[in-house]
């Protein structure tokens, strides 16, 4: 198999904002806060940690403060992904130099390029990087959708450490973990199948629920792991509302005034995203209290 960055849990942070600017007060708790509860990796400055709205001198200040902070603690994955090629390959090759283990690259957004396309952008960043890739397919939210097929072909360059697979189609899935088996890792990217994509051969989780709730989410893969089917699935099945109210809106919009409830920094979204709304907050404050979770007042 092709490098590999991890087996277990990850999660894909959220970034803590304040009205003008990082609140790094607040990551550096986040950080530790993961590490304590059992995360096996943290992925920083992915799609949920608002990527594209966040500036180069911002990108490298975050990634270098949480480079530091993690401390060699659990494995540093960097989001370097973009809808320019050349973009994707600067920003991949300074994680690397910062230190990150590895790069989380989602697709080409809304340039909706062909499947040769996808393979010319990942081949092109494997090419001018020595850390393993994530591949992040999620054409829900970009347009673009990588066939299992295509991943099979991604899936030979040396640097292809894996994909992070939040496609929702699990035939699709199922074919993509077929082809690529023993070449590269398949990675849970929607919570919702977290324990579904474990069955057929996962290596781990990249998590948006796992923000609030890191051990619990991590632990529906050490059951499994362990061979404790029964006690997995009935994890999951109790995190399942708790994962639902963090898609309530577009992500990272629910997740963030979790976090803030919880006492975890701001609720604070970069436009064009906005406040979760009045209706949708009450209904997460008594899924949060109902899932054993102390609620800031």
């Amino acid at each position: 198999m092709n490098k590999t960055i991890f087996k277990g849990t990850c999660t894909a942070a959220i970034t803590p904002f304040t009205e003008d600017g990082i609140d790094f007060n607040a990551l550096g708790k986040q950080i530790d806060f993961q590490i304590e509860n059992g995360i096996d990796a943290l992925c920083i400055l992915g799609t949920t940690g608002e990527a594209p709205t966040i500036t180069d001198s911002e990108y490298e200040a975050i990634a270098k403060f949480s480079y530091d902070k993690i401390a060699g603690r659990v494995k540093f994955i960097l989001g370097s992904g973009s809808n320019c090629t050349k973009k994707a390959i600067e920003k991949s090759q300074l994680a690397q130099k910062i230190g990150a283990d590895g790069l989380l690259v989602v697709t080409p957004y809304y340039n909706k390029c062909t499947q040769k396309g996808i393979v010319k952008y990942y081949n092109d960043i494997g090419d001018n990087v020595d850390i393993p890739i994530l591949c992040y397919n999620v054409p829900a939210r970009t347009g673009v959708n990588i066939l299992p097929r295509t991943m099979e072909e991604i899936a030979q360059h040396k640097n292809i450490g894996g994909i992070k697979e939040a496609c929702g189609n699990m035939e699709q899935i199922c074919e993509t973990a077929r082809l690529i088996r023993g070449k590269t890792a398949l990675y849970s990217g929607d919570d919702n199948l977290n324990l579904a994509m474990l069955s057929i051969g996962s290596l781990g989780l990249i998590s948006v629920a796992s923000n609030i709730a890191p051990k619990e989410v991590g632990d529906v893969a050490r059951l499994y792991y362990a061979g404790k089917n029964k006690e997995a699935t009935e994890l999951q099945e109790r995190l399942l509302p708790l994962i639902d109210a963090m898609f309530t809106e577009v992500n990272p919009i629910p997740v963030k005034k979790a976090a803030e409830l919880l006492g975890m920094g701001s609720g604070i979204v970069r436009a064009p995203l906005t406040e979760l709304e009045p209706q949708h907050t009450l209904s997460l404050i008594k899924i949060l209290k109902d899932f054993g979770l102390k609620v800031k007042e």
